[in-house]
């Protein structure tokens, strides 16, 4: 469903510019020609730009750092040019371009991949390849309805760690974008599974609660909002410890997630990564190679 939406939207927007294009040169007006390109990158940058001074000033008093201004300016550029490449190109088009990756013999633990708000499995498409290529089994996931309650992504989540499980007979690595980490909380939570579980990796997921999530009318977004019946159900029923298997990475200069430290959990290792917008966290080095550290350690033999 998401795939088509986005592919929808995209084709859209080409049609809008290419109409503008042509007749511009139909009344002789070449000059504007590229208005409608125009007109589009402009919206979308602008917007950007809005959504990354929206960040610093509710920064306040929060106990991340308070981002540079060079800092917000490269990170609202790396989102710019990141962001359609995924909305716009991989899930739309190729979100099965990367089949799962699942071995019948091998070393490493498997990684369960879980997208967040509005994304599908082709959000990890720049890191299945990689994962293939060290030979870690894997499974990206679609949680669907896409504007449903996360409290009913946990049945996907189920299944791909009990498929993962069964082909490598180890606790998971599961890595959650966004709204993907609190899927993975109340599916923990549902079922109980920590020991399936040998450690949660999550990136830029608002587990406090976003400001962002107040204009969101959706189910999933509404759960999202700061005290919302989701985030109390968690807090009132996830099992003591818990939080202690997750490694949580979030940012300053997160556009989506803010207040920054909205992303981190209490009693995780909570790692806050300088400079990294929402969708282009998923690509800092840092983030990459704990999670292959993860699936690799104590596996030889």
């Amino acid at each position: 469903m998401l795939a088509r939406l986005q592919k929808f939207i995209t084709l859209g927007l080409l049609t809008f510019v290419g109409i503008w294009a042509l007749t511009a040169l139909q009344f002789g007006r070449p000059a504007w020609a590229a208005g409608g390109l125009a007109i589009v990158l402009a919206g979308y940058t602008g917007f950007m730009a809005f959504e990354f001074i929206v960040m610093a000033v509710l920064h306040r008093d929060d106990p991340a750092p308070r981002p540079r201004l060079g800092q917000i300016a490269r990170a609202w550029w790396a989102e710019v040019t990141t962001s359609p490449a995924v909305f716009c190109w991989q899930q739309p088009f190729r979100s099965r371009v990367h089949p799962d990756y699942l071995p019948s013999a091998g070393a490493a633990r498997a990684v369960v991949l879980v997208h967040g708000y509005v994304c599908n499995r082709g959000f990890w498409n720049a890191w299945m390849p990689r994962l293939r290529a060290q030979e870690i089994p894997h499974v990206a996931i679609n949680l669907e309805p896409v504007f449903g309650s996360i409290h009913g992504y946990a049945d996907a989540i189920d299944a791909a760690v009990r498929r993962a499980q069964s082909v490598t007979g180890r606790p998971v690595v599961i890595v959650a974008h966004s709204m993907g980490g609190l899927a993975v909380r109340a599916w923990l939570t549902r079922e109980g599974a920590a020991e399936r579980v040998h450690r949660v990796v999550t990136i830029g997921t608002p587990h406090q609660g976003t400001w962002t999530a107040r204009f969101g009318t959706t189910d999933n977004a509404v759960e999202m909002r700061s005290g919302s019946p989701l985030l109390g159900f968690l807090a009132e029923r996830e099992p003591r410890g818990l939080h202690g298997r997750f490694t949580c990475f979030y940012s300053h200069c997160d556009n989506i997630v803010h207040p920054a430290s909205t992303g981190a959990l209490a009693g995780a290792d909570n790692r806050h990564v300088e400079g990294a917008a929402h969708v282009d966290m998923v690509h800092h080095p840092a983030v990459y190679d704990e999670v292959v550290r993860l699936a690799t350690q104590d596996t030889a033999g």
